[in-house]
């Protein structure tokens, strides 16, 4: 999917009808049949309505900030009142502020309203698509057009199916660590800059690289390198859950800090979302690559409720209360 806007902000992005358009023009079989115009108007609210009662001048509750549905049943209804009364139907529902319109099916609007739309800054699209079936993949792109996103610097890689992102000042080795990755057969996501969004449905993120840098990194002292070529189509990912923040930091700053037991959890908190992080101390001669892999590995191992620190403790609590005879 393309054309997803930029804006970026932590309770929801605001979309026009133009993003709409842009990004669900082939999926969702859209034409635009009048307020070209027009496209700057704005769905506030990433969900569909099928504006039935408000037809009839029921407008108590009317859900005017989301897109409006004209599906069979709304036609058929349409089509029982005259064309004088159709425009004022249409009229009725901008003054109460909805202002963009899809019918299904093929059906295209008449001649007056096209024109009451063109002049009065309402959009009317078309879709061949069933009602049914449009609600349910509109539902879909409307919650990823507005979906909370941020960016972080920060590189992210597929690490044995765990989505990893890699975080710290500049120079400690996050793209060196991500190539090292790339060689052992794991897969590429976003390098330096890794775009945020988050899933509301199931309060998961989701990373994934700028439009204009998918596919390339940069390494100190070789420059550019647009990863496919050099490792094939499989070492990148479009986009992937985020499972596990792992911040790079210089040994020379961490001392006293470093967990040697592993027993105390941290997390990162993006977007509202609490994502496990693992800190790992930066010095000359670590093999950052074999301790993301052991750090992954572990990581999975404690999400499916294994705790090695805790067993250790629990084991030598055993044996110090063990009676030797």
């Amino acid at each position: 999917m393309t054309g997803l806007p930029r804006t970026s902000a932590e309770k929801g992005v605001k979309f026009t009808a133009a993003d709409f358009y842009e990004a669900g023009r082939e999926r969702l079989a859209l034409s635009v049949v009048a307020g070209a115009g027009n496209m700057d108007r704005v769905i506030r609210e990433p969900i569909v309505n099928r504006c039935g009662l408000a037809l009839t001048g029921f407008f108590m509750s009317f859900a005017h900030e989301r897109l409006q549905i004209v599906g069979n049943a709304e036609r058929m209804y349409l089509n029982t009142i005259g064309d004088d009364k159709r425009v004022e139907v249409f009229r009725q529902m901008t003054a109460h502020k909805a202002w963009i319109f899809v019918m299904t099916q093929g059906h295209k609007p008449s001649k007056r309203i096209v024109e009451y739309a063109e002049t009065h800054g309402a959009v009317i699209f078309s879709t061949k698509l069933t009602t049914r079936l449009f609600t349910r993949l509109a539902g879909f792109l409307l919650e990823r057009l507005g979906a909370p996103r941020t960016s972080i610097y920060g590189t992210m890689v597929e690490v044995y199916g765990l989505g990893v992102l890699f975080e710290g000042d500049p120079g400690l080795g996050k793209s060196e660590t991500a190539l090292g990755l790339l060689k052992g057969g794991h897969a590429l996501i976003a390098d330096d800059l890794t775009c945020i969004r988050k899933d509301v449905g199931s309060n998961a993120l989701f990373g994934s690289a700028s439009e204009a840098t998918s596919g390339y990194m940069e390494i100190r002292g070789i420059g550019i390198m647009y990863v496919p070529g050099v490792f094939g189509v499989n070492a990148i990912r479009s986009e992937k859950r985020l499972d596990l923040v792992i911040t790079l930091r210089k040994m020379s700053e961490m001392r006293g800090e470093i967990d040697r037991v592993g027993q105390t959890r941290k997390s990162r908190t993006i977007l509202g979302v609490d994502i496990p992080n693992i800190i790992i101390p930066v010095s000359e001669g670590r093999d950052l690559v074999n301790l993301v892999e052991t750090a992954v590995q572990q990581q999975k191992l404690v999400a499916a409720g294994y705790n090695a620190a805790m067993e250790l403790s629990e084991h030598l609590r055993r044996r110090a209360g063990h009676k030797v005879i």
